[in-house]
């Protein structure tokens, strides 16, 4: 046990964490320390228990130190994706110090039963003091020789540095939300000339919190569409970019329709760069305890977009059919411009046109009818849906929503095609903020018997108020017409 004790308090583990390259090492303090570098001032809680962490923050891609202050606001009003990841990482570094203690504790357990109590009496009968005092001599110079105390370093500027207050820090003119309390803050000369960049680091913390907080109790009391027995209901989300703070009240939206499944449309981020990992941790976290399916969108360039989430429990689409929400089967593909090569499984070069030809082919070929084909772009499903191979193709992209609308293929068979707006209020590849920049939408998907039977958006708008879609039926009866009709009427709420 004290073998992996002191293994765990010596490691260390490297993430990426709130945009940053950063290294994590365990101790006892009692306190979360998170060193921020030379400029900005280090911070330090004390969260519950007696476990402390030393966070320290290395390079980062953020373009100006402005920039990233504001990034800091806007994560810290939405901590739960960043604190999941530290405790995760936390607890796999324990649960490792103590495999490997054990480990190394076993041999001389193991050497110990092996020579037997008789042997050891003999042994320990040629043991003389001047052995003792030998070994005693030879463990004191091994350890001295580690030690190496002769050879001191300077001392740290950082030892100089005193803990205080945030409050005191910016001074009585500034006023803190109530969960600065037991926020202090350690700098130097350097950081008071970063006082004016905290200040509206503190602005912007208050008004996200605020916002999204008081959008999500909002949610949580909608009127919407109440399923019936047999109903399963998924919440779709797309096109993100970053703006975490829509996370909860997406969850708050998806839990007040009886949602138990989400979709992920893709666009999570701005680019796809490991930096942006915050954004992924934030609606995973968000959606914990739910189904969740996704697929990267145009924005998430490269690979690490699909295999983050992948490794953090959704299930990412590739091309494959897959058993979906509630006895449905689904199909979907990363868009093919999200890395520039367009690959379909082991071929590369493929255009957008050609993927969703590829696409096609599959959902076509299967044995058991394609329920919901999940894409970035709905544009990808058209020739599916022209050809009656799919019930419903839902995607992104757009940032505004269009249809359903309904398809009759090829076959006679009818599938419809339904685009949801952005889940991040996204008006640029970037939506990280304190309010979104545009209405953010999520809209609900309901199956039953293994069919998609209805579709409900809900909307946000950027004064804080809710629209609630009416309630769209699918799957009409082959003699009525092609203009869907709609039932109940669209609510606002104010929050």
């Amino acid at each position: 046990m004290l073998i992996g004790l002191l293994l765990f308090l010596t490691s260390s583990r490297s993430v990426v964490l709130a945009s940053h390259d950063a290294v994590i090492q365990p101790n006892f303090s009692g306190h979360a320390v998170l060193h921020t570098g030379p400029v900005l001032p280090d911070v330090r809680v004390d969260p519950p228990g007696f476990l402390g962490v030393d966070i320290r923050l290395g390079k980062t891609d953020a373009r100006s130190t402005d920039e990233l202050v504001q990034r800091y606001a806007a994560i810290a009003g939405q901590p739960e994706g960043q604190v999941a990841k530290v405790t995760g990482a936390l607890r796999d570094m324990a649960i490792s110090a103590a495999l490997r203690g054990g480990v190394l504790a076993l041999p001389p357990v193991v050497g110990w039963v092996l020579v037997g109590a008789a042997r050891r009496r003999e042994l320990a009968s040629r043991v003389h003091p001047p052995h003792v005092a030998l070994g005693v001599v030879v463990t004191v110079l091994i350890g001295l020789a580690l030690w190496q105390p002769w050879t001191g370093d300077d001392d740290v500027v950082d030892e100089h540095r005193e803990w205080m207050p945030l409050a005191e820090f910016l001074g009585p003119d500034v006023p803190l939300p109530d969960e600065a309390d037991g926020v202090e803050v350690s700098g130097d000369v350097t950081t008071v000339q970063t006082r004016r960049l905290i200040e509206s680091a503190v602005d912007t913390y208050d008004t996200s919190k605020s916002f999204y907080a008081d959008a999500a109790d909002a949610a949580a009391e909608l009127g919407l569409r109440t399923p019936v027995e047999g109903d399963t209901v998924v919440a779709f989300v797309s096109d993100r970019h970053d703006n975490i703070g829509m996370d909860p009240v997406a969850r708050a939206i998806a839990d007040a329709a009886g949602a138990t499944a989400v979709f992920d449309g893709g666009d999570d981020t701005s680019s796809g760069n490991t930096w942006e990992a915050f954004s992924l941790d934030s609606v995973t976290e968000a959606f914990d305890g739910l189904d969740r399916w996704g697929v990267a969108g145009n924005h998430d360039h490269g690979d690490f977009v699909h295999s983050y989430l992948a490794d953090h429990g959704w299930t990412m689409l590739d091309g494959e059919i897959v058993e979906g929400p509630g006895g449905t089967t689904l199909l979907g593909v990363d868009d093919p411009r999200s890395s520039g090569l367009g690959n379909w499984r082991d071929e590369t070069g493929l255009s957008f046109e050609e993927v969703g030809t590829r696409i096609t082919d599959v959902a076509c070929a299967a044995e058991e009818r394609v329920t919901t084909l999940l894409v970035h772009d709905a544009n990808l499903g058209d020739e599916a849906l022209r050809r009656g191979c799919v019930d419903l193709v839902i995607g992104g992209h757009l940032h505004e929503r269009s249809g359903p609308e309904r398809i009759v293929g090829e076959n006679g068979e009818v599938g419809y095609s339904y685009t949801t707006g952005t889940a991040g209020g996204a008006a640029y590849a970037i939506a990280l903020g304190s309010k979104p920049r545009r209405p953010a939408q999520v809209s609900l998907v309901t199956y039953h018997g293994g069919e998609p039977v209805g579709i409900q958006w809900v909307t946000l708008q950027t004064d804080g108020d809710f629209e609630i879609g009416n309630y769209v039926p699918l799957h009409l009866p082959e003699n009525q017409p092609d203009i869907v009709e709609e039932t109940d009427q669209p609510g606002r709420s104010g929050n």
